[in-house]
């Protein structure tokens, strides 16, 4: 059968958590209208924007740092540390290297904090404990395989805040432009990374150290960094217009950024994630990605959805196989892991029943700049 769309995005009923009203309008379009309302483009919009960055400014006066800005090379962290040196912030760039880096994206993040003028900090995990966190992943046959980098990059963030007394990290991610992945594809929790570890895993993972915590972030570490060093986390790109053509053509020019080829592709590991993710698990980022695009007036509704009928050009064969190489995995133990039944985050032992339970003191926290308004709704309210 047809999947159903969406009468206003390109949203599928493919897509995990996907409802539609009986106008045929998908619940991931009232999130991003949510959302708009949250983070309005108009001038009381620009105003709160303002006010929140003179307020980070005032506040790390006597500091070498302003924030820390998690950076990839790719187009949104890219232009997050631009925009931040062009509202008169001292950022501090850390980029989580996990083993699959693009070359285009580190030549990207090497030329943009020269000519910023801005201090770099790269932070290696270790390949061991990294690449049994993937391989444990792939084995417990879930689409959030990538997870474990996801939470890599972000304890790396509050690690080198902690040590640097930063009290700001700062996320390159837009609403208006990327959306926002359903709850099933992605979950994100540190306890959820240890059960799929400790099921599958055989490299034995660091402890965790506030400074360094390697792997390591679950609610303990979490309320630690949130509440004790009261790190806050912001997205600059939610409070202003980001028009992806618009600010290629800035990068470009005044940075010497060039597109990697692909959202998403500063990571090599994404060619592997994509073609596993299609062939496995019959889902295509782009649905909620394009969907973004479309809302924000960036691209038809009718070409993002012919687009989504050819397979996507981060699929590398060579890139693929080379990924699989650097696992370490064999074609039989390969295909092994494809053929294995797929499963969700729900099949193993998480928090996410005790988070349901206390969602109204998160809800409280997204005020204060601790958990982004988004990501509750993705667990609570919308997916």
């Amino acid at each position: 059968m047809n999947p159903k769309i969406c009468s206003r995005c390109s949203i599928d009923s493919t897509v995990a958590g996907a409802r539609f009203d009986p106008s045929g309008e998908c619940n991931y379009c009232k999130m991003h209208d949510e959302l708009d309302r949250a983070y309005p483009l108009n001038g009381k919009g620009r105003k709160n924007f303002e006010h929140l960055m003179a307020t980070i400014q005032e506040n790390s006066r006597d500091k070498p740092y302003d924030c820390v800005v998690g950076i990839s090379g790719g187009r949104d962290s890219t232009y997050t540390l631009y925009l931040l040196k062009k509202m008169g912030l001292r950022p501090l760039a850390v980029y989580f290297n996990d083993g699959f880096s693009n070359p285009v994206a580190g030549e990207n993040m090497t030329r943009a904090t020269q000519i910023l003028n801005v201090d770099m900090r790269t932070i290696t995990s270790d390949w061991r404990e990294s690449k049994d966190l993937r391989i444990a992943f792939l084995k417990a046959s879930t689409p959030d395989f990538g997870m474990p980098t996801d939470l890599g990059i972000a304890a790396a963030l509050y690690g080198v805040a902690a040590k640097e007394n930063i009290r700001y990290v700062m996320i390159g991610q837009s609403f208006r432009t990327e959306g926002v992945c359903p709850l099933e594809w992605l979950y994100f929790e540190g306890k959820y990374l240890k059960q799929v570890h400790r099921l599958f895993g055989s490299v034995p993972l660091r402890p965790w150290k506030s400074e360094d915590p390697g792997f390591n972030l679950g609610l303990s570490e979490f309320c630690y960094y949130a509440f004790i060093k009261r790190i806050k986390t912001i997205l600059p790109l939610y409070y202003i217009e980001y028009n992806r053509t618009v600010v290629d053509q800035i990068l470009s020019s005044e940075l010497g950024w060039v597109n990697t080829g692909a959202h998403y592709y500063d990571d090599l590991y994404q060619s592997l994630m994509t073609y596993i993710l299609r062939v496995k698990f019959g889902i295509d980022r782009r649905l909620f990605n394009y969907a973004a695009l479309v809302r924000s007036g960036q691209m038809t509704r009718e070409e993002a959805i012919e687009r989504t009928r050819t397979i996507y050009s981060i699929e590398d064969p060579k890139v693929i196989q080379l990924c699989i190489k650097r696992l370490g995995l064999t074609s039989e133990e390969f295909d092994e892991i494809m053929a294995l039944e797929p499963k969700t985050f729900k099949d193993y032992r998480t928090n996410y029943n005790f988070l349901v339970k206390i969602k109204y003191l998160i809800k409280i926290t997204t005020y204060l700049h601790i958990v982004p308004k988004s990501t509750y709704m993705k667990y609570f309210e919308f997916c």
